[in-house]
């Protein structure tokens, strides 16, 4: 099993920590994420995995770290599009981003990302004032990243069904408990959240969200095949969330247990997953 030639990774980082540190990463328990990932590093393990293009997500909430990622894109033709920082609850969102866009490589900015998990209020994505900065990113024709864990889902679907004119990524599948029996509250909030068109899903992230070890693809296909049947494959797209994924999985092993996860389906069904659905969505250049 393998990706197939011109596969769009649609989720991974990259960070020098000398530059833009990265406090969320814990030396004793994520030993194997606390070094600095490159560009180079990118294009050793994509090259083995047969990906071409790759979208490049925020790991910092500053936008300082978006104005660098977005030069890395401008010099690094791997990179296709770059999905970066903001504070949407400011009120000049789209000041921000019109700065965001004069900076070298501005053109590849695809989406914008809040860290909404890190909000401890369910509620946070009903608040006027981050509605108000969330229609401004898609005003700009900005895609917007659902960076929520599953008490936050019912919140997101809310924000979906009333801001149609903004596309809506959510990454990892909202996080679900996997490698469990409780699914339940998560797929029907999930099932909720795919009902508006506006909406697609990553599936990324998926392998440190298992509380066991070692994880098996049996631990995943759950939540792989309900998030098949709520968004179907041309709302779906790959994501290897490298190199945090690191801290359970190599990316081969992630790209090959999806492809495993994903045989049953037609041709077209696993192309839009591999490919289309990220070009589609996030309209990098290749698109």
């Amino acid at each position: 099993m393998s990706a197939p030639p011109g596969t769009v990774d649609a989720h991974h980082h990259l960070w020098v920590r000398a530059r833009h540190p990265q406090p969320w990463i814990d030396p004793a328990t994520m030993a194997a994420i606390d070094a600095d990932f490159t560009p180079d590093d990118l294009a050793r393990v994509t090259r083995a995995a047969g990906v071409t293009e790759t979208v490049l997500v925020q790991a910092n909430s500053t936008e300082a770290e978006t104005v660098d990622l977005l030069g890395i894109a401008a010099d690094h033709p791997l990179v296709r599009g770059v999905v970066g920082w903001l504070d949407v609850t400011t009120p000049d969102v789209a000041d921000r981003l019109a700065r965001l866009r004069a900076a070298r490589g501005g053109h590849l900015l695809v989406g914008v990302r809040y860290s909404v998990q890190d909000e401890p209020d369910p509620g946070f994505l009903d608040r006027a004032d981050v509605r108000r900065g969330i229609t401004a990113v898609g005003a700009a024709g900005l895609a917007f990243d659902l960076l929520v864990r599953q008490h936050h889902l019912g919140a997101a679907g809310r924000l979906a069904r009333d801001l149609p004119e903004v596309r809506f990524v959510l990454d990892h599948l909202g996080k679900p408990a996997l490698g469990g029996t409780d699914l339940d509250d998560w797929a029907r909030d999930l099932r909720a959240l795919a009902a508006p068109a506006n909406t697609t899903a990553k599936l990324s992230g998926l392998v440190t969200e298992v509380h066991r070890a070692p994880w098996t693809p049996q631990d995943l296909r759950p939540a792989v095949e309900h998030a098949l049947d709520a968004f179907g494959p041309d709302r779906l797209m790959f994501g290897s969330d490298w190199p945090v994924c690191l801290l359970a999985s190599t990316y081969d092993r992630w790209v090959d247990t999806l492809a495993e996860l994903l045989d049953p389906l037609g041709d077209d069904e696993r192309a839009a997953i591999w490919r289309h659905t990220a070009r589609r969505v996030y309209r990098p250049e290749s698109s």
